[in-house]
């Protein structure tokens, strides 16, 4: 039997995006970002509000790049989520990891994690419906060794989620079927 229990926020899993943005000094600002998805095949949609340091650094540049987080960088990706841009100015530069500017939108890749998805800022809704930041991605890049058959080989990336539940990061990892197949198997 199920029970109720305290938290809303109960959506599992939640992916560890990593948002990448320039300051206005040329410093690079990351954000963890748990609330966030696809809205079409190409936009995404970041449930942040406007207090946040990387949300003022994507509105003036115009661009940003989210970063799936990989459990080589658990702690880098959770220090991203604890300390805010506001506060702590070299936040990137302690976290010791390295990054490129895209050369298609004025934003930081970050070299280390396996996947960046360079976005175009396209707006910003902020009603009590809207949803935060919306972008237009303009490229999806993936490094070699995480591609096999000309594919993203999710057990390679060692992509992490959050729990909402205990707040930890998990795995994500093992394929258990076929979309839009397995499910065939049941239609009459």
């Amino acid at each position: 039997m199920k029970q109720p229990i305290k938290t809303t926020e109960a959506i599992f899993p939640m992916p560890v995006l990593l948002i990448a943005t320039y300051n206005e000094d040329g410093s690079i600002d990351v954000m963890n970002a748990a609330w966030g998805t696809m809205l079409e095949r190409d936009r995404v949609a970041l449930n942040l509000t406007e207090t946040h340091k990387t949300v003022e650094n994507i509105k003036r540049t115009r661009g940003f790049v989210i970063h799936i987080a990989d459990a080589a960088h658990v702690v880098e990706a959770d220090y991203f989520g604890v300390v805010s841009g506001h506060k702590e100015k070299d936040k990137f530069l302690n976290s010791g990891l390295t990054a490129t500017k895209s050369k298609l939108v004025n934003a930081p890749v970050i070299n280390e994690l396996p996947i960046a998805m360079e976005c175009e800022f396209i707006e910003y809704q902020s009603d009590e419906t809207g949803i935060g930041v919306i972008g237009k991605v303009l490229q999806t890049s993936v490094e070699a060794d995480k591609m096999k058959d000309g594919k993203v080989d999710v057990d390679a990336l060692k992509a992490i989620t959050f729990d909402p539940y205990t707040h930890g990061y998990y795995l994500v990892a093992g394929r258990v079927g076929e979309a839009f197949k397995d499910g065939l198997k049941l239609k009459k």
